[in-house]
């Protein structure tokens, strides 16, 4: 049996490293370990780095809708509570999701950096890995893979009134609130 890797980090190339730098410190709650013209490191925990913004030293065209790429970096909380706390405080520093999910397998917000990125922020829905996979093979996933979007303000509110996290993770709690298709925000054609 081989060794099984740890997840380090992920690297950006960008030509805008000042803006990415913030806004990745802003959403992560990080801080940068090192920066120079060409690197930035940020952290948020005990690694060294955790993400890296390269900074080449020729012009960069910005990626499409249509450009093959990654499309996002996901973090995880162990509960909803957390989640909500994170959305509170970028909220209110001005930093709003682009598209809120309900997966089904996890409960998502999505906020998108400024090189057109997406960072999501998210918690699992289930307590072990097989549940969420016996789900991803059920029905409901079957008939919506992506899920419906939702408004973490509405949640937020919600949960401060007692609604249970089972209640507020579940699809059907989406569902009232009756939000467009979330793909055109994942696809960028918003």
């Amino acid at each position: 049996m081989s060794a099984i890797p740890k997840f380090a980090h992920v690297v950006f190339q960008t030509a805008q490293p000042t803006e990415m730098r913030d806004f990745y410190c802003t959403v992560l709650d990080g801080h940068v370990v090192y920066q120079d013209k060409a690197l930035c490191f940020i952290t948020f925990d005990e690694e060294h780095h955790r993400v890296a913004l390269l900074t080449p030293p020729m012009p960069l065209e910005r990626k499409s809708p249509i450009t093959a790429a990654a499309h996002h970096v996901a973090y995880t909380f162990d509960h909803l509570d957390d989640l909500l706390d994170r959305y509170e405080l970028l909220r209110d520093k001005g930093v709003l999701p682009a598209v809120s999910i309900a997966h089904g397998v996890t409960t998502s917000l999505y906020y998108q950096d400024p090189d057109d990125n997406f960072v999501e922020m998210q918690i699992d829905n289930f307590a072990e890995p097989e549940q969420a996979t016996e789900y991803m093979h059920g029905p409901e996933y079957a008939g919506d893979s992506v899920g419906p979007a939702f408004d973490p303000e509405a949640m937020l509110v919600a949960r401060r009134r007692g609604a249970s996290v089972d209640e507020l993770t579940n699809r059907a709690w989406a569902l009232k609130a009756d939000l467009p298709d979330p793909m055109t925000v994942l696809v960028g054609a918003h």
